[in-house]
């Protein structure tokens, strides 16, 4: 079985032998471009893109040439819709009912997962990038027109941490998205997530302290501040394995064994 050679091509043109896994940048070249070739996704992509740029532009022009205040009101488009744009992508498969060719093209369904995680969380780097150049250009063109110094204030280490949570907010989506493998449940779950931790932290000493370890907008602010400690580092790491880790586990489990019709 493994000499059989069925009409596919390498890149370099040398046919590839039946028995031989896809290679795993094919897989992920394919998981990244199912990210803007379906309504939705382009839609949704587009969306992020100018409501980044909007609302860095509208903070400008009300606060002033400040970069931090502009990087940070991108950061709530960017936390609002990275999320989705996660549980999209790992759930599509599911509600389009592709799953069938795609696990009967590539069987090792690991490998498939893994492929569709990699390019949302590229596009959270990328997501922040944009907004970090367009909080630079915003500000000086404000700073310009209003003939007042600008206030320079991102240093590299908010940067990091402040790409950092955007990475972790899609990571969530991810999880959360493989889990519940519906993409309305998940994406309700995630943004209803803060509110409910709203409310559990004013329930008291007890309901704050459950909040403080558990909710991960709480716990990564530190991280975007880069003002973490070590308490901030334990804490943060708790509520990752509960968002993420712990779901993102079983929501693999349930994909491999789940019956593909």
């Amino acid at each position: 079985m493994s000499d059989h050679v069925v009409p596919v091509t390498e890149d370099g043109g040398a046919p590839v032998p039946m028995g031989e896994p896809t290679p795993f940048r094919r897989l992920v070249a394919v998981e990244a471009r199912k990210l803007v070739d379906t309504r939705s996704g382009l839609i949704l992509t587009a969306v992020l893109v100018g409501l980044t740029v909007a609302s860095v532009v509208a903070r400008g022009v009300v606060v002033g040439p400040r970069a931090l205040t502009a990087l940070g009101t991108a950061g709530i488009a960017l936390g609002t819709l990275l999320p989705v744009l996660g549980i999209l992508t790992v759930t599509a498969e599911w509600s389009h009912r592709t799953a069938l060719t795609t696990f009967a093209l590539e069987p090792r369904r690991v490998r498939v997962l893994a492929a569709k995680c990699l390019p949302p969380l590229i596009a959270a780097v990328a997501a922040s990038l944009l907004a970090l150049l367009a909080a630079v250009l915003v500000t000086a063109v404000v700073a310009e027109v209003r003939h007042v110094p600008a206030t320079w204030d991102v240093s590299p280490l908010v940067l990091l941490g402040w790409t950092g949570v955007n990475v972790l907010v899609v990571a969530e989506g991810l999880a959360l998205g493989m889990l519940l493998m519906n993409a309305p449940a998940a994406i309700v779950v995630c943004l209803a997530g803060p509110l409910m931790w709203g409310v559990v932290a004013r329930l008291g000493a007890a309901g704050e302290a459950v909040a403080g370890w558990l909710d991960l907008n709480t716990t990564a602010a530190p991280l975007a501040s880069a003002e973490m400690t070590g308490g901030d580092l334990a804490r943060l790491v708790v509520s990752v394995a509960f968002w993420i880790a712990a779901p993102m586990a079983a929501g693999l489990a349930r994909a491999v064994r789940r019956e593909v019709t």
